[in-house]
């Protein structure tokens, strides 16, 4: 049985596609199905790798090394597993491999069009996603109907439908509004977007309804009048506190069997009992732990994106509730401590300072005044790739006398290098070769006995997922060993520094690689469970 769900969006972006794809997927695993995801995204790019985290929000790293949109990560989140770059595609990926197709003759001498070719690569790429090995696949489509840039992905959907109406279905995601001046919600926006869906040749078999409130009796109606699609298909999907809960909402309404139906494929029970429990711990969670996440990529005009770090964000959650915390989330511009230093001091009334990845030099000095606030005022500290390689700077500067100690990346004058570039990224800066040529993808790491990382995996090896071209440069390991700064895991292939930590410090540890994009809702990452652990502890001293 192979079956396919396209999930679509009307109206804006950001409406909430990926959860509600995600949420899918987790109901028909809850039922017993085999189930992956695609996310189709109609950029030119190649991959996420190249854009902007303040335009288009985090890039996620796959296993294999794949640079993804960031809703892959509600995949995995959700499914509770591993996906591959066969699971994401752009318009430029597609674009590239008919190109290259055609430049070796594998279309026979055909003349290569955009209809029928580029559709039948989408098809193709979503069909080898399941590998055979799955029953349902849920694939995403980017953007809003009735924009110019994802046709041709509806296109292959609408083909796919015609080869096999009952393997096939679609889901829209629309948001109806409520305007402040009126009270009450509109539903001629989804209208719209429905009709834009029929206008491309596809019916929607549900729509989600979005908006800040639940759908009620009289809009439902509506929507079934105007858009042809069955009263009980229209559900509601009103904002939530939490999107955990997601899931058990469109169960109530008996999605999973509603969508099972149109694909020809008999209902069955849903086993949602280990989400009902860990929304019941979310719920419980009442005494809070403030943790500051200092980092760069949060503005955007007058607006914060936090979409910028949303794995880093989920982690956190998932670390704070299984410790039965409720976590109280700030985000803080690094930029403000280089604007007055001084005002580093309001770190203080946070119980754990959290420094995550990023690049370039804004706003490095302000976070390298955050970690030394947090190593002298004993304040827990999560250092996150560069959150580690700025930790590694501050001590050099400020504890090992290494007077101007930097990263490469930084101040490539520098007289300690303490970060250096990777001997095999050189070249690829050099040829400007910035796409998919990172350190990427999973790397193993040994730990050494009885550091706090090994004591939090409960192991001596783990592998974890990198994105980064700069590494710690050994020669400076042993001279900031002899002053406390550990190194306590390195991958044993190339001994490169993987984690540092201090010994005598509530919780001081900075990893190379990303370990947000590991961590799973009812299984938070070890790394973050330690920290969480850590800033509770706090929180109990601060009363």
């Amino acid at each position: 049985m192979r079956k396919y769900v396209f999930v679509v969006g009307g109206v804006l972006s950001g409406v909430g596609k990926g959860v509600t794809s995600a949420s899918l997927g987790a109901i028909f695993k809850a039922k017993g199905f085999r189930v992956t995801a695609v996310k189709a995204d109609p950029y030119v790019n190649v991959d996420a790798g190249t854009m902007n985290p303040i335009e288009h929000g985090e890039v996620y790293v796959t296993r294999d090394g794949d640079e993804t949109d960031q809703d892959m990560g509600n995949y995995e989140r959700f499914l509770d597993t591993d996906l591959g770059s066969e699971n994401y595609m752009t318009t430029g990926r597609v674009y590239q491999t008919v190109i290259q197709n055609e430049r070796a003759m594998k279309y026979g001498g055909k003349c290569v069009q955009v209809v029928p070719h580029i559709p039948e690569e989408i098809m193709r790429r979503i069909k080898a996603a399941d590998q055979n090995k799955t029953d349902i696949t849920i694939i995403e489509i980017g953007g809003t109907v009735g924009e110019y840039e994802n046709i041709l992905f509806l296109e292959a959907a609408r083909m796919m439908k015609l080869q096999t109406p009952d393997d096939v279905a679609f889901v829209l995601v629309s948001y109806l509004p409520v305007p402040s001046h009126l009270g009450e919600m509109k539903t001629k926006p989804t209208q719209h977007a429905a009709r834009a869906l029929n206008s491309v040749g596809i019916h929607a078999n549900v729509i989600i309804a979005r908006g800040p409130l639940e759908l009620d009796a009289p809009r439902r109606e509506k929507l079934a009048i105007h858009c042809g699609v069955p009263r009980d298909r229209c559900i509601a999907a009103p904002d939530v506190d939490s999107i955990y809960r997601i899931p058990l909402l469109l169960e109530k309404e008996d999605l999973g069997n509603k969508l099972l139906q149109d694909l020809d494929v008999k209902p069955r029970t849903t086993d949602l009992a280990p989400w009902k429990t860990f929304v019941g711990r979310i719920q419980r969670a009442k005494r809070d732990v403030r943790i500051a996440v200092v980092g760069k990529y949060f503005g955007t005009g007058e607006f914060t994106l936090a979409d910028s770090y949303i794995s880093v964000i989920e982690s956190l959650k998932h670390a704070a509730w299984f410790h039965g915390r409720r976590p109280d989330l700030h985000w803080v511009s690094a930029e403000d401590f280089e604007k007055d230093s001084t005002s580093v001091s309001r770190l203080s009334t946070f119980d754990g300072i959290l420094v995550p990845g990023g690049f370039g030099s804004r706003g490095i000095e302000g976070i390298v005044n955050a970690i030394r606030f947090a190593r002298e005022k004993s304040i827990p500290y999560f250092g996150l790739c560069y959150g580690m390689q700025l930790a590694c700077i501050e001590f050099a500067r400020n504890v090992a006398g290494l007077a101007g100690a930097n990263s490469v990346e930084v101040n490539p004058k520098t007289p300690h290098p303490v970060i250096q570039l990777n001997p095999l990224q050189a070249k690829n800066i050099l040829e400007q070769k910035y796409g998919a040529t990172m350190r990427l993808g999973s790397y193993g790491c040994a730990l050494k006995l009885g550091s706090k990382a090994s004591k939090a995996y409960g192991s001596q090896f783990v592998e974890e997922r990198h994105r980064h071209r700069y590494e710690f440069n050994n020669t400076y390991r042993q001279a900031l060993e002899e002053k406390g700064l550990t190194v306590v895991g390195v991958n044993p292939e190339s001994d490169l520094v993987e984690i540092v930590e201090l010994k005598d410090h509530p919780f001081f540890l900075g990893v190379q690689f990303h370990p947000e994009f590991q961590s799973r809702p009812m299984r938070p990452h070890p790394l973050f469970s330690a920290f969480m652990a850590a800033a509770g502890k706090k929180r109990n001293l601060r009363g």
